[in-house]
């Protein structure tokens, strides 16, 4: 190592392994030291070669159980990872190991030389990782663990079919690809794929990182979804029960309506998280519930990426209680529920809850201010409310819920 910078990757390197410990499938680390010439990283022996050779020595294909297997313990190191606060951004089947040659062998996740802490809120630039398995948020330069989800979606598309999701012979090509091409399922062996195992590529290889499902939701997903497996806490709870506390009234009225019409897939996954929280004898949780959870899952990394300080922008939950209702409200994405086939009904679902709970006249200028805008967006805001009563239409409801995009296409207000 002759650079400042390959210095201070490795370095980073062998703090972010002593720090991450304690999972099955992370390999286990035990020493490191220098000399004048080189530095020595002592970890535990994996005799049963890479996952990349077992997928060669197989022809490239598994059958949708095996592929399955190998899933599971990815989704599992993953999660465990991301709610310690360390994105990998380098997943691919060279950083998995087997521990033995035998066909039924645990793997380990290994390679941190490209990871990194990273804090709830923030947002990762360099451009690293390999090309066949880098996210298009990272080639944009805005990223953080959603990144990782990316690369898993590429591991198991290679898992189900044998071939790259996007090819192509350069570099830039490959890039190119991520960012332009759309998924194939039409070429063999995808028409024999169940219907399961390709909505879950789908929810894991999607453009827009906000409608990818987290690790914790893939291990609840129809494909993977064992009743008698432990489900890991999520970050992603703790980030949209943060933004319903800052939320205004009518805005928490509007992803009321919405948890109200959640399909059984997301309330699988709901649940599992709100009994993770251990809710109190009268069946709700506060503060204490979010922040000994927390606790309870710490290694040396959590504090290093500092992931405990979201416990602090909750602060608003010190002073009530929340049910398992309002859990499912404000731990709900609008953005991954979009991402589903039967998003229309869930909308218009919700709507008539809406309808009948939480609408209400509303003027353009308080829905700009609800949204944060200015009078420049008033022209588009005026098509959201009915003329008849004044209030949101179906189209602004839907609109309303998703908001964001509006926000960063049109000027703040001065």
């Amino acid at each position: 190592m002759t650079s400042a910078i390959a210095i201070e990757d490795v370095r980073r390197e062998v703090k972010l392994l002593k720090a991450l410990s304690g999972h099955k499938h992370l390999i286990k680390f035990h020493d490191a030291c220098e000399d004048a010439n080189n530095v020595y990283i002592v970890m535990e022996l994996c005799e049963g070669g890479e996952l990349l050779d077992r997928i060669l020595s197989r022809g490239g294909r598994y059958t949708e159980e095996d592929a399955k297997a190998i899933v599971l313990q990815i989704l599992s190191v993953a999660a465990f990872c991301h709610l310690q606060g360390v994105v990998h951004r380098d997943l691919k089947p060279e950083n998995f190991l087997f521990t033995s040659r035998s066909e039924d062998a645990d793997m380990k996740h290994i390679d941190f030389g490209l990871s990194d802490f990273i804090r709830p809120e923030e947002r990762l630039n360099d451009i690293v990782g390999s090309a066949y398995y880098v996210a298009p948020e990272v080639l944009h330069r805005s990223y953080s663990v959603e990144a990782d989800i990316w690369s898993i979606g590429v591991i198991t598309y290679i898992l189900l079919c044998g071939s790259r999701p996007f090819w192509a012979r350069t570099e830039s090509g490959i890039f190119r690809t991520v960012l332009r091409a759309d998924l194939n399922f039409d070429d063999l062996p995808w028409p024999s794929v169940s219907p399961e195992g390709k909505d879950f590529v789908k929810r894991l290889l999607n453009k827009d990182y906000r409608k990818r499902m987290t690790a914790a939701q893939a291990l609840t997903h129809p494909w993977l979804r064992d009743e008698s497996r432990p489900i890991p806490l999520d970050i992603l709870i703790y980030k949209l029960v943060k933004s319903y506390l800052h939320a205004t009234p009518f805005k928490r009225a509007a992803v009321k309506a919405l948890s109200k019409a959640l399909t059984d897939d997301q309330l699988v996954y709901l649940r599992a998280q709100f009994r993770l929280l251990e809710p109190n004898r009268d069946g709700h949780v506060s503060l204490d519930n979010f922040k000994m959870a927390l606790a309870r899952h710490a290694t040396d990394a959590m504090r290093e990426s500092r992931v405990l300080d979201i416990i602090h922008t909750m602060e608003p939950l010190a002073y009530r209680k929340m049910d398992f209702e309002e859990f499912c409200a404000a731990a709900t994405s609008t953005y991954q529920l979009e991402a589903l086939d039967g998003w229309e009904d869930i909308a218009c679902a919700a709507f008539e809850h809406f309808e009948s709970e939480g609408n209400r006249v509303i003027s353009i200028e308080e829905l700009a201010r609800e949204l944060n805008l200015g009078p420049s967006a008033y022209s588009v805001l005026r098509d959201w409310i009915r003329n008849t009563d004044g209030k949101l239409s179906l189209l602004g409801y839907t609109k309303f819920l998703h908001g964001v995009t509006l926000r960063s296409s049109l000027p703040r207000p001065r």
